[in-house]
């Protein structure tokens, strides 16, 4: 469990593809001003990171509430509701309809209603112009993005991905840098405009949490922006997704 701000600790821990490939998952930790915790996401920790947390949070006692953003990240909130039994599980609706035998609570986390209880602690920002949840299950691209506002950690689930370059290619591109999903253009709606309210809703980010000096992302790793700020990365990263974007406005207009 790594220590990123006064408030704001994060695990990162193993997930694999086919049982080979570790492309990695993330839970982070922020302290409320009254001394209680939310939890972003679920996620298994190891003993030494399930110990750490424990004891940070009295037996998991302070925890109030597990908000989990990513409709598609399912596999370890069991574990988590029978770790944290007194804590609300908040998650998304398709959490609700893939595992209904959890106990959870009412609120979902796309609902602004639910994001204003919140709204003390974190800035919320759901991706415009893609499905938030695909009918095609192998696509990720759609989650609720968090930003601790006290310590401009953004904590994001697939909608964000960084690229973690070899070192011998950060020596020429310092690195690593953010970049949407990879499957966007499966992510896209089918419809006229989808593009450019995706370019928009990326822009007003890059605008609204301007002084982001870090990004937690899953399931690649932690981007620190000490060589460029926020905006030129989501920048950097729309130029990476131009293409993608183009042949979208060329198809649906």
């Amino acid at each position: 469990m790594e220590h990123l701000a006064d408030d704001f600790w994060h695990v990162r821990g193993d997930f694999r593809i086919a049982h080979i490939i570790n492309v990695g998952t993330q839970m982070s930790l922020v302290r409320r001003p009254g001394g209680t915790f939310v939890l972003l996401d679920s996620y298994e920790p190891d003993k030494a990171d399930h110990d750490a947390l424990m004891a940070l949070t009295d037996g998991g006692s302070l925890i109030e509430a597990v908000l989990n953003v990513h409709p598609f990240h399912t596999v370890h909130c069991a574990f988590v509701q029978a770790m944290l039994p007194n804590a609300r599980l908040i998650g998304t609706r398709r959490h609700h309809h893939h595992l209904p035998d959890l106990r959870w609570d009412p609120a979902l986390i796309e609902a602004p209603a639910t994001q204003r209880a919140f709204a003390d602690l974190f800035d919320f920002s759901v991706p415009a112009g893609v499905d938030f949840i695909s009918d095609d299950e192998n696509v990720h691209v759609g989650s609720v993005v968090v930003r601790h506002r006290a310590s401009r950690i953004v904590h994001a689930d697939d909608t964000l991905n960084v690229l973690d370059l070899p070192s011998l290619i950060q020596k020429l591109v310092p690195g690593p840098g953010l970049r949407f999903h990879p499957k966007l253009a499966e992510a896209l709606e089918k419809r006229a405009g989808a593009a450019d309210d995706y370019i928009g809703w990326a822009k007003d980010l890059a605008r609204d949490w301007a002084d982001t000096r870090t990004v937690c992302a899953a399931h690649n790793g932690i981007c620190h922006l000490t060589d460029q700020s926020f905006a030129d990365a989501i920048d950097a990263a729309l130029d990476d997704a131009a293409e993608t974007l183009r042949d979208h406005r060329e198809t649906h207009g």
